[in-house]
């Protein structure tokens, strides 16, 4: 079974749970605040990383998913790129058909710099007549407004972030004011007779260069009331820029050009038609020069001359519609999409090197790439481009690759670098680390996983297995089989692609729908099947199982969430809501401990009386940043007496965030803060801190999406999105301490069932940390794994989802070893969309045969540091430490993808949850085909 600490398990491969992924509808990136026309061009240097902006990706489920670069503080090249962190739940039922993102304060930001989240507000309509604004972080819809218009067919924000426009139903344009984070009518422009399929606004027009026809008639001005003009404009300096036109394509085959001034239009341009049908204008774009694009139901792409309103440039690119549209960051190349699955490069390319003006240069098709295999809904490319005049265009390093993102009815969202074959002339960096070519034509793309986390779980005792939709859950036994020979046979996980997927020993039990107001957005089943527990945006449900008879029989809890909204406290700042974000039981299911959704309280709820009640709120979480016990702590409300602590910054066994960030590791043998001290500070938190957060601070917004428990049922760890993560003690239900604050948010949780006390986090960026929460130290043995992880794993495309470890034989004491494991290797199993990683827990010493991974080799190490810096820290036999080298057993294996849940059901056993991509694409249409005949 075991040869020379090679792991044999029963792997069931159960392919059978029907997640059914939503296609991608939309993708935004944010803007780039307009430049001053005063001051001097500014550049993003190439020496320094370029940052990169959140990704917004829209679900026809109505589902808004928030993706991060995995690491904005180190690299401009990192092989997991962009990260979900958060999804917005859309209403149920809804769909999203645009999406915009607009600046808050524009005149609060840099004008080379990367709008945060904090910075941004994100608006989408699904085919209706309400614009939605999303609060991006509760998560929620933060306020609705009527178009006046009918349904909304397309949305486009101005470049300077203070208007809004809808294209209506009726046949008008209506803008709306965002300015100074407001939203509300501020005009209607006239009405044509269709339906405004899509919109774009043209660059926007220096007013400088309208005040100068005034002031030149104004002679003789004193030197004193130039320097009094100079201030005042520099103070206006928000209100530098203003917009020119307006161009809207419709379904009666035609473009217009709209006047923002008088809302009138001011030309209308026809495109082609067949059989004298209607022809529909899905895309438009304009050009920082005023040319103006556009893409037809035809297939057809066209260039217009916004002074003549003439066509100068007509392809037929495309075998169907073209749906999207986006042009490259210095408007050198545009990218169109569509039905016919291809993406379509044009560039503007030289035709003399003597003349200059327009007629030196033209637009070219150069090449085509197919990488879906439906329709592509949506493009988007990062850095954004700005319709900027020439004089004050934009210029971007040229030694990284913009990218390219697409995304349509094959649910997956396709990341392609997109430099220009002019760029050959210097390396170009591939931010993607897919392939050394950067060229759009040649380089490798990659392909965000479609799977969400979360979606399955596991029941391990009860040995079932549940699946949420958007508005239900199904749920399905794993059967044992009486015959013990007729078990799966154990095979070598490392061998484990031999195994057959595990036909005929599940069976579904149990289906439901409910009546949600929006998206499920988290679900748990308790480890014994006896639980039950969903939740949408906005309440909490409660069910018992009753696993005795053949079938499942379910009872719902029905005053569950009236008992959660008794220990909630109401508030102004978000609506009244009981719903949940994560949910935990303890392994003897006696306990539920749940993180609110709008409010962020963790709450523990006992299980084990007559009805459920809740034994605690805690508030840690809603707390803002501070110095606690001479380190830095991100969340917790400044106190007077810790304002010393800034002066002198110490560590104490634990991290601090320094200037840059990062987070900075001292000495693990230094002394412990005293036992007391937390449980003192717990108590000064809640003194001091209002039911509503009324006090020294206001509330934080976060969202605590990340739960786990200790396998005694005594620990449980918190995090949340601002990368803070809390351990509360179950026994006396308190809060124990606050681990150091990470520069990203932990991806997943999870704590050795071995060693109850140990935790371990996993990051996005594949990088771990392994903390005791009972001495609070990060251990020797933790550091080194941290530090040894080869780079196949830190380095692989898809971030990590989940973390489990090989179950003991028998519940054991923390301080016991299991005799029935002598000899057994223990490991812990990481797991992404694509991969399974073994990595061993334990060193051995080579002793001949197969080669071993050596722990900190310089081949082997990843060159990224893990979170904090984690120095790597020689063991007893460790490099350097003695005469004999440790190695440790690592090993990646690819054969499941992709993963949905990939855990243990009891020692040696474990379940692998995939759901294939041809058994996806079986429920689409069929994809967009024509035959070519005559071809050689």
């Amino acid at each position: 079974m075991d040869k020379k600490g090679e792991t044999a398990v029963a792997v069931h491969r159960c392919r059978f749970v029907d997640y059914a992924p939503s296609a991608i509808t939309a993708l935004a990136f944010p803007p780039l605040p307009l430049p001053s026309i005063k001051g001097k061009k500014r550049t993003i240097s190439g020496k320094q990383p370029i940052k990169f902006g959140l990704l917004a990706i829209g679900h026809a489920n109505g589902n808004i998913d928030i993706c991060e670069w995995t690491n904005q503080n180190t690299e401009s090249q990192y092989s997991q790129a962009w990260v979900v962190r958060k999804t917005l739940p859309g209403p149920h039922p809804s769909k999203v058909d645009s999406l915009a993102f607009v600046i808050r304060h524009p005149e609060d930001l840099g004008h080379d710099e990367v709008p945060t989240q904090s910075d941004l507000r994100l608006f989408s309509s699904g085919g209706g007549s309400e614009l939605l604004e999303w609060d991006i972080e509760r998560g929620c819809i933060r306020r609705t407004i009527s178009s006046q218009g009918g349904s909304i067919w397309s949305i486009a924000a101005n470049p300077s972030s203070t208007s809004l426009a809808l294209g209506c139903e009726d046949g008008t344009v209506r803008i709306l004011s965002v300015a100074n984070d407001t939203l509300s009518h501020a005009r209607r422009f006239d009405r044509v007779k269709c339906r405004m399929l899509s919109i774009a606004w043209g660059p926007p027009v220096p007013k400088q260069s309208i005040a100068s026809l005034s002031s030149s008639k104004v002679a003789g001005s004193s030197a004193q009331k130039e320097d009094e003009s100079d201030e005042s404009s520099d103070e206006d300096d928000e209100d530098e820029w203003e917009d020119s036109f307006l161009v809207t394509g419709g379904s009666d085959s035609s473009l217009r050009k709209w006047d923002v001034s008088t809302g009138r239009v001011v030309e209308r341009m026809g495109v082609d038609k067949v059989r004298g049908e209607r022809t529909l204008v899905w895309t438009v774009g304009v050009l920082g020069d005023g040319t103006i694009v556009s893409g037809d139901s035809l297939g057809m792409v066209k260039f217009w001359d916004s002074r003549t309103c003439t066509q100068l440039h007509s392809f037929q690119a495309h075998g169907a519609d073209v749906l999207s549209m986006t042009i490259s960051p210095e408007g050198k190349a545009l990218y169109t999409a569509g039905i016919d699955q291809k993406i379509v490069q044009f560039t503007l390319i030289k035709t003399s090197s003597t003349e200059k003006g327009p007629f030196s240069t033209r637009w070219t098709q150069t090449t085509s790439r197919r990488m879906h295999s439906h329709d592509i809904r949506a493009l988007a490319i990062w850095p954004p481009y700005t319709p900027l005049p020439p004089a004050h265009k934009r210029i971007f390093p040229v030694d990284i690759a913009p990218i390219l993102a697409s995304g349509g009815l094959d649910m997956s969202v396709v990341l392609t670098p997109a430099a220009l074959p002019s760029s050959t002339v210097i390396k170009v960096e591939n931010p993607l680390q897919t392939s050394t070519e950067a060229i759009f034509e040649d380089a490798y793309h990659r392909k965000l996983a479609y799977v969400s986390k979360g979606s399955v779980r596991v029941a391990r005792s009860a040995r079932l297995l549940s699946c949420a939709r958007e508005g239900g859950l199904s749920v399905w036994k794993i059967k044992q089989k009486e015959d013990e020979s007729a078990e799966p046979e154990p095979v070598s996980l490392e061998d484990a692609e031999q195994e057959e997927a595990f036909a005929g020993g599940y069976e579904k039990v149990l289906e439901m729908n409910f009546a949600v107001h929006s998206n499920i957005v988290a679900h748990e089943i308790s480890d014994d099947g006896r639980w039950l527990v969903i939740s949408d945006l906005y309440e909490t449900k409660l069910f018992a199982l009753s696993t005795e008879k053949p079938d499942i029989s379910i009872k719902r809890v029905k005053d569950f969430s009236s008992i959660l909204e008794a220990h909630i406290p109401a508030s102004t700042s978000h609506p009244m809501s009981t719903g949940s974000l994560a949910f935990q039981f303890t392994p003897d299911a006696s306990r539920l401990v749940l993180s609110t959704a709008l409010s962020s309280y963790i709450l523990v709820v006992d299980l084990t009386g007559d009805k459920p009640s809740v034994l605690r709120r805690f508030d840690h979480h809603r707390l803002q940043n501070s110095i606690v016990h001479d380190r830095v702590i991100k969340g917790r409300a400044i106190r007077a007496g810790a304002q010393d602590s800034q002066s002198k910054p110490k560590t104490n066994g634990h991290a601090m965030v320094n200037g840059h960030g990062d987070v900075e590791m001292s000495d693990i043998n230094s002394p412990s803060p005293p036992p007391d001290a937390d449980d003192k500070m717990d108590e000064e938190d809640d003194d001091e801190s209002s039911s509503d957060g009324e006090g020294s601070a206001l509330p934080a917004v976060v969202s605590v999406d990340r739960i786990a428990i200790s396998t005694d049922g005594q620990w449980v760890a918190t995090s949340d999105s601002r990368a803070r993560t809390h351990i509360f003690n179950l026994d006396s239900i308190s809060h124990h301490h606050t681990l150091p604050t990470f520069p990203s948010p932990a991806q997943c949780l999870a704590f050795d069932p071995t060693h109850p006390s140990v935790l371990l986090l996993a990051f996005p960026d594949n990088s771990i940390q392994i903390y005791d929460v009972e001495t609070r130290q990060f251990p020797v043995w933790g550091k080194e794994l941290a530090a040894s992880l080869p780079r196949r794993f830190t380095h692989t495309h898809d971030p990590v989802l989940g973390v489990s470890f090989d179950p003991p034989a028998k519940p054991t004491p923390a301080s016991l070893t299991s005799k029935g494991d002598e000899g057994k290797t223990r490991f812990v199993l990481f797991w992404g969309a694509t991969w399974l990683f073994k990595a061993s827990l334990d060193t051995r010493v080579k002793l001949g045969g197969k080669k071993r991974r050596r722990d900190g080799g310089p081949a082997q190490a990843s060159n990224r540091p893990a979170p904090g810096g984690v120095p790597s820290t020689p063991g007893v036999n460790g490099p350097g430490g003695g005469e004999e080298a440790t190695w440790r057993d690592f090993k990646m294996i690819t054969h499941y993808r992709p993963i949905l849940l990939c855990d243990f059901l009891a020692r040696d056993e474990l379940v692998v949850v995939e759901r294939p991509l041809v058994d996806v694409l079986a429920t689409l249409p069929p994809a967009y085909y024509k035959a070519k005949y005559g071809a050689s």
